[in-house]
């Protein structure tokens, strides 16, 4: 007998509810995208996704819920990138912790332009109330992830490649111009910390 037969009847019921589940989010990003959250309704959701209100409510609490889903799952294919991206150059013997930094920014920034129209959605600040501050509290764990990279007395260099790159990243996802994200790092990418209190920058 085939598997599909032998399946259990709550299986079958949890792949359409990943389904139902998977449908609303790619129409909440859709409608999201086109209308803007604030002239966005749940009605426009569930008719774009062929389903139904009570089936958004069992999945969602409601519009906020969704855009702050897809603004999480957006964040967790992002820091996915940019681990491996750093893995990788770990792994072909780069120990220069600024080239590393990089390399896990170009991955950054490749997947806002990879997924241009979603970054858009979440840099325009047309999102739910409180929608700011659960970006900078995403950009402070940024920084700490960052912080990781670098000597513990570089505390002031995070803090400055952190917001650098957090404005490029607005500029070259707005932008319509691909070199714009390589010219970018290639001047973060210069950014070194001063050789002493009075010093000059090295680099």
């Amino acid at each position: 007998m085939s598997s599909d037969v032998e399946q259990p009847a709550t299986a079958r019921t949890s792949g359409r509810g990943a389904a139902t589940r998977s449908a609303l989010l790619q129409a909440a990003r859709d409608v999201f995208v086109s209308k803007g959250f604030a002239e966005a309704g749940v009605t426009d959701v569930v008719a774009k996704a062929d389903a139904s209100v009570g089936s958004l409510y069992h999945h969602f609490s409601g519009k906020a819920d969704l855009y702050l889903t897809l603004f999480e799952e957006w964040q967790a294919r992002q820091a996915q990138r940019t681990k491996q991206a750093a893995r990788e150059a770990r792994a072909e013997g780069e120990n220069d912790p600024m080239r590393v930094f990089i390399r896990a920014a170009r991955a950054y920034l490749d997947g806002c332009i990879e997924e241009r129209e979603l970054a858009a959605l979440f840099l325009r600040g047309d999102g739910p109330p409180g929608f700011e501050l659960v970006m900078r509290a995403r950009l402070r764990k940024w920084a700490e992830r960052n912080a990781a990279l670098f000597e513990d007395d570089e505390g002031a260099l995070v803090v400055v490649l952190t917001g650098a790159l957090a404005a490029a990243v607005s500029e070259v996802v707005l932008s319509d111009d691909p070199k714009l994200a390589a010219d970018v790092l290639a001047i973060i990418g210069q950014i070194r910390p001063a050789a002493s209190a009075g010093g000059t920058t090295s680099g």
